[in-house]
């Protein structure tokens, strides 16, 4: 793999992290309401908030706000402090990233364990039952709002079966199964969705792939069809589903919010929407600019895995 393409999609990564973090600092003068006032609460006096303000450093210029913060995440790896609680961000953001890294990667799981059974039986005879029932079953996936899903999960499994935890997480700390058994439920949500998502371009990959000559050619050499699934057609369709597993992994890192609230999931989803209500600029600021840093870092592992994939490739 040649340096300057490392390079050049490295600098790419940083301009693109500058423009997030600029638009993420851009949020603060867009959103009503003074975390000021919040924090003192609705009998606080106009003096008092601009007092207290002024402390918090608001009044300053936005662009001096700006530089002050950049500058402590680049130089010091400091998201500096919440204005409601007076914590370090940078520690609650690092308490948060595994609960949320946990919930995509388990959710991720879930949707290949659909995508993958469901996208080769459909691929392998279009238009019959097993494709009519594949897409049948994609569309419910991909129909169902993720917090109906979930309250349905919770319902069925938590409620009547009693067999899992309804909400609640648990580290692994504490014991492979109850970290296990609060996981279930809301990978499964995520993942359902996700999976409903993935089937229809894991199909679209395999049937453009079993058209192509070649697959004709080795199934009239009588060539084991399970030997041109896996050596023909899956190794030449690995670099589109590939594409579409790292687009879903970025996806369900930013948008697991809904999940981590009906589960409780304390992750950053969770930690974004609270220091929305809360107008803890600091807090969403360093939530924004972590999931825009996963995403981008997942784009360029997945531009980088075509190379290994296939070593014929372009990257100059």
């Amino acid at each position: 793999m040649p340096l300057r393409y490392l390079l050049q999609r490295l600098s790419t990564l940083l301009l693109v992290l500058l423009g997030v973090s600029i638009v993420a600092f851009s949020i603060q003068p867009l959103i009503p309401g003074s975390p000021a006032r919040i924090r003192l609460g609705v009998q606080a006096t106009d003096a008092q908030v601009a007092t207290l303000e002024r402390q918090m450093g608001l009044d300053r210029p936005l662009p001096v706000q700006y530089v002050d913060w950049v500058s402590g995440i680049v130089l010091r790896g400091d998201f500096g402090e919440s204005l409601i609680t007076n914590t370090s961000v940078t520690s609650e953001v690092i308490r948060r990233v595994p609960a949320t890294l946990g919930l995509a990667f388990a959710a991720l799981l879930v949707g290949l364990a659909i995508a993958l059974p469901l996208g080769i039986v459909s691929a392998l005879k279009p238009g019959g039952k097993r494709d009519l029932s594949a897409s049948v079953v994609s569309q419910i996936g991909v129909s169902i709002p993720d917090f109906w899903m979930g309250i349905l999960l919770i319902l069925l499994f938590a409620e009547t079966l009693g067999w899992l935890p309804a909400t609640g997480f648990e580290p692994l700390s504490a014991g492979l199964w109850p970290a296990l058994s609060h996981l279930i439920l809301p990978a499964v949500t995520a993942g359902l969705i996700s999976g409903s998502i993935m089937t229809r371009f894991v199909r679209s990959a395999l049937l453009e792939v079993l058209g192509q000559d070649y697959v004709r050619t080795a199934r009239a050499k009588g060539i084991q069809e399970r030997r041109v699934i896996t050596k023909h057609v899956m190794r030449n369709a690995a670099i589109s589903i590939v594409t579409i597993i790292g687009l879903q992994m970025a996806t369900l890192l930013s948008s697991v919010v809904v999940v981590e609230i009906i589960f409780s999931w304390p992750g950053l989803g969770s930690m974004a929407l609270n220091s929305t209500l809360q107008r803890d600029y600091p807090v969403l600021q360093a939530s924004v600019l972590m999931a825009a840093v996963a995403f981008t870092v997942i784009n360029l592992i997945t531009d980088l895995s075509y190379v290994l994939l296939d070593p014929s490739v372009e990257i100059a």
